[in-house]
C-alpha cells in the first residue's frame, strides 16, 4: 500500500527538506505557491527514486484545499503524515510600524488557514496518522509583532488539538527546529554569521528521528 505524506509549504526551507527526506518511504503530496520550488523538489525526489504529486496552490484558499483533500481521499483513501511548514514571515518591525497588509497576510496564512486545514486533513489522517507542526517561539519578542504573534497563535491551536488527541489518534506532534540557514532567517537577521546555523536537510533528518 502506498504511504502518503502531505507537506504544506514544500517549496523551500524545512518543508522542502522534509519532503525530500521522506520521499524514499512516502509518495509526497507537495503543496506550495512557488511553482519553481516545487519543480526543483520534484527533480530531487525523482533522483532518489521517489514520486511526488505537485499541488501549486495557496493553503489559504479554502476551496482549493478542500478539492485537494477530496482528491487525496478518492485516490489513496488517506495519508500517513502531514507536515505543516507553510508560513508568512513578515519583515521584523516595531509594533507601531507594522504594515496593515503584512498583518492581514500573517493572520490569514498563519492562523486563519488552520481553521480549514485541520478539519480537512484530520479525516485523512484517521487514527494512525501523524500531524507535525513546528514551533518558532518568538511571540512577545521585540520586532516580532507580525510573525511571532501569529505563529504563537498557530501553535496554540496545534497544542489544543494535541491535547484533545492525547489518548487516541491521530498523533499531533509539535517540534522545535534549531535556527536554520534559510531565506527567512537571512531576511530577519541579514548580518548574522550563518556558519553556526543548521542546514535544513540536517534539521529535517534530526526532527524526523524524534518520531
Amino acid at each position: 500500500m502506498t504511504r502518503i505524506a502531505l507537506i504544506t509549504g514544500a517549496s523551500r526551507g524545512l518543508g522542502f527538506a522534509l519532503a525530500e527526506a521522506l520521499s524514499p518511504e512516502y509518495h509526497i503530496v507537495a503543496v506550495a505557491r512557488t511553482v519553481g520550488g516545487l519543480e526543483d523538489l520534484d527533480d530531487r525526489i525523482k533522483a532518489k527514486g521517489g514520486e511526488a504529486t505537485l499541488a501549486p496552490m495557496d493553503v489559504c484558499n479554502r476551496d482549493a484545499m478542500a478539492h485537494l483533500c477530496r482528491s487525496i481521499h478518492d485516490r489513496w483513501g488517506g495519508i500517513g503524515l502531514w507536515a505543516h511548514t507553510a508560513v508568512h514571515a513578515a519583515p521584523l518591525t516595531p509594533a507601531p510600524h507594522m504594515d496593515a497588509k503584512d498583518w492581514k497576510k500573517s493572520v490569514t496564512t498563519n492562523i486563519d488557514a488552520m481553521g480549514h486545514l485541520i478539519p480537512f486533513v484530520a479525516p485523512l489522517l484517521g487514527d494512525d496518522g501523524t500531524a507535525l507542526f513546528f514551533d518558532d517561539p518568538h511571540g512577545g519578542e521585540k520586532f516580532y509583532g507580525h510573525y511571532g504573534t501569529t505563529k504563537a497563535a498557530q501553535i496554540a491551536l496545534a497544542r489544543s488539538w494535541a491535547a484533545e488527541q492525547e489518548n487516541f489518534g491521530p498523533r499531533i506532534r509539535i517540534l522545535t527546529p534549531q535556527p536554520m540557514e534559510t531565506h527567512t532567517r537571512a531576511r530577519f537577521h541579514p548580518g548574522e554569521d550563518r556558519a553556526p546555523l543548521a542546514q535544513p536537510s540536517a534539521e529535517a533528518a534530526r526532527l524526523l528521528a524524534l518520531l
